[in-house]
C-alpha cells in the first residue's frame, strides 16, 4: 500500500513546510484533495486537436514567388522543340540547293526529326519520374547543343545532315512532356493551367520568331550556317540557366520539395555554396567532408528513387498504350491535327517561292498569322482547364482541395479536360477550308483575276 501523505493537525490542508523536507511523492500517490486548485490533474490527457493529427501536407512547400521563376525557366527550355521546328523551314530551298539534292530529300528531314519526335519522349520523359527532372534536362540539351555545333559545321555531307537532324531531334523533342511533369510536380490538379497556359503561349512565339529569324538569316547571309550557330548559342544558355536555376521537382526523388535532393539535384549555385562553406567553414576540413558525404548517404537512404538501379525503358510498355481504345481515340484527335498541321507548315516554302515569287524573309513573315493563334491558343487553353475543373467539381458536388490536391481517384478528371473538345473539333474542318480557300483566291488575284471573273 502506498504511503498516505502527512495531514496537518489544524485540517486545513497539506503542510506545505513537510513537503519541502520529505521525499517527493509521485504523481499518482498525492490524492486530489491535496494538489493545488491551479494545477490540472496530471491523469488527465490533453491531446492536440483532431485537424493537426489528420491535416495532410501540402503538395508542394515550393512557394509562389519559386513557381513564377521556374516557370520563366520552363518557358526558355520549351523554346527548343518549336523553334528548332520551324527555324529550319524557311531554309529548305536553300538547304536544297547548297547540297545538290532534290526537295523531297530535304523534306526526310523534316520526317526523320517527326519520328524522332515521338521517341524522344519515350526515351526521356519516362526517365525522368525516377532519375529526376534536372539531370535529363541537362543530358537532352547538352545532346541538343552538339547536334546543333555540328549542323553548323557540316559544310557538304547530306548523310551528316540526316543524322544530326535526327539528334538535335532527340535532344529539343522531349522538353515539353519533362516541363508538363514539373508542372504536375507543383501545382494541384485543379490550377495546373494556370502554370501551363503562360508557359505554352509564352513557348508557342517560337511559331512566329523561328521562321521569320531563319528567312532573314537567310536572306541575309545567303548561308544556312548561322541560324544553327544560333540554335548552339540558345542550347547553350540553357544549359546554363537550368544548371545554376532550375532545382530538382520529380516527386520520386524529393516528394512535395521537403526532402532534400542528391547531387545531381542540386543546382550548381548550391553545389558552388556547399564547395565554399566546406572549404572555410571548418579547419578540420576532412571531417568537413566525411560530415558532408554522410548527410548525403542519409538523403540518398531515404530516397526511394535511389534504391532503384537505372534502367533503360522498355519502349513496348509505352507503346502499347496506343491499342488502348480510349487512349487510341485521345491520341488521334492530338495527333491527326498536328500532322495536317506540319504538312501545311512544310508546303508553305516552296509554293510562296516558286508560286507567288517570295523571298525568305517574307516567307518567314507568312508564320506569323498561324503563329499567334497558337499563342493566344496556348494561353486560352491554361484558363479553360482550371474553368473546366471547377464546373465539372460543382456539378460533381466535389470540394477542390487546393492545398493538398484531390485524390483523382475519387474524381471525374477525364470529364474535366475533355470538356468542350466538341467545339474544338468543330472548327478544325472550317479552318482547313479557309486555309485552302484563302491561297486560291491568293493564286487568282497573282494571276490577275478574280473570282467573279474566273466562275
Amino acid at each position: 500500500m502506498h504511503a498516505e501523505p502527512p495531514t496537518p493537525s489544524n485540517g486545513e490542508g497539506p503542510d506545505n513546510s513537510s513537503w519541502s523536507t520529505e521525499k517527493p511523492l509521485r504523481s499518482d500517490e498525492i490524492q486530489p484533495s491535496a494538489r493545488p486548485p491551479s494545477l490540472p490533474s496530471p491523469s488527465k490527457e490533453y491531446p492536440p486537436p483532431a485537424e493537426a493529427l489528420s491535416s495532410p501536407p501540402p503538395y508542394t512547400v515550393f512557394t509562389p514567388a519559386h513557381r513564377r521563376l521556374i516557370t520563366l525557366i520552363l518557358v526558355l527550355t520549351m523554346l527548343a522543340s518549336p523553334l528548332t521546328a520551324t527555324i529550319y523551314l524557311p531554309l529548305l530551298p536553300l538547304l536544297a540547293a547548297h547540297f545538290r539534292v532534290s526537295l523531297q530529300s530535304i523534306n526526310l528531314t523534316l520526317t526523320l526529326y517527326i519520328v524522332f519526335q515521338a521517341l524522344s519522349p519515350l526515351l526521356f520523359a519516362t526517365a525522368s519520374d525516377t532519375l529526376g527532372r534536372r539531370p535529363i534536362y541537362l543530358i537532352t540539351f547538352s545532346v541538343y547543343t552538339l547536334a546543333s555545333l555540328g549542323l553548323a559545321l557540316n559544310r557538304g555531307s547530306y548523310a551528316g545532315l540526316l543524322v544530326l537532324r535526327a539528334l538535335q531531334s532527340l535532344g529539343a523533342s522531349a522538353v515539353l512532356a519533362i516541363a508538363y511533369g514539373v508542372v504536375a510536380d507543383l501545382c494541384v490538379p485543379s490550377e495546373r493551367g494556370a502554370m501551363q497556359g503562360p508557359a505554352m503561349g509564352a513557348a508557342n512565339l517560337a511559331v512566329c520568331v523561328g521562321p521569320v529569324v531563319g528567312g532573314w538569316v537567310a536572306l541575309a547571309s545567303e548561308s544556312y550556317e548561322w541560324v544553327f550557330w544560333g540554335l548552339v548559342i540558345y542550347g547553350g544558355l540553357v544549359v546554363v540557366v537550368v544548371g545554376f536555376g532550375l532545382p530538382e521537382t520529380a516527386r520520386n526523388v524529393v516528394g512535395n520539395g521537403e526532402r532534400e535532393a542528391t547531387r545531381w539535384g542540386m543546382t550548381w549555385w548550391s553545389l558552388i555554396l556547399v564547395w565554399r562553406r566546406d572549404r572555410r567553414g571548418s579547419p578540420r576540413y576532412g571531417e568537413s567532408c566525411a560530415s558532408e558525404e554522410k548527410k548525403m548517404a542519409d538523403v540518398c537512404e531515404q530516397s526511394p528513387s535511389s534504391k532503384q538501379s537505372f534502367k533503360i525503358p522498355n519502349l513496348l510498355a509505352a507503346v502499347r498504350i496506343i491499342f488502348w481504345k480510349d487512349t487510341a481515340l485521345v491520341l488521334w484527335m492530338a495527333g491527326s491535327p498536328y500532322a495536317v498541321w506540319y504538312c501545311v507548315q512544310a508546303s508553305i516554302p516552296p509554293i510562296y517561292k516558286d508560286t507567288y515569287g517570295f523571298n525568305d524573309f517574307q516567307t518567314g513573315l507568312s508564320y506569323l498569322t498561324g503563329g499567334f493563334g497558337t499563342v493566344i491558343g496556348g494561353y486560352a487553353n491554361g484558363k479553360l482547364m482550371d474553368w473546366n475543373y471547377r464546373v465539372t467539381a460543382r456539378h460533381s458536388g466535389h470540394t477542390v482541395d487546393r492545398v493538398s490536391g484531390d485524390d483523382l481517384n475519387h474524381f471525374p478528371i477525364e470529364r474535366a479536360r475533355a470538356r468542350g473538345s466538341w467545339h474544338i473539333l468543330g472548327v478544325k474542318p472550317k479552318y482547313r477550308g479557309n486555309f485552302w480557300q484563302y491561297h486560291a483566291l491568293y493564286a487568282l488575284s497573282r494571276c490577275g483575276g478574280s473570282p467573279a471573273a474566273n466562275g
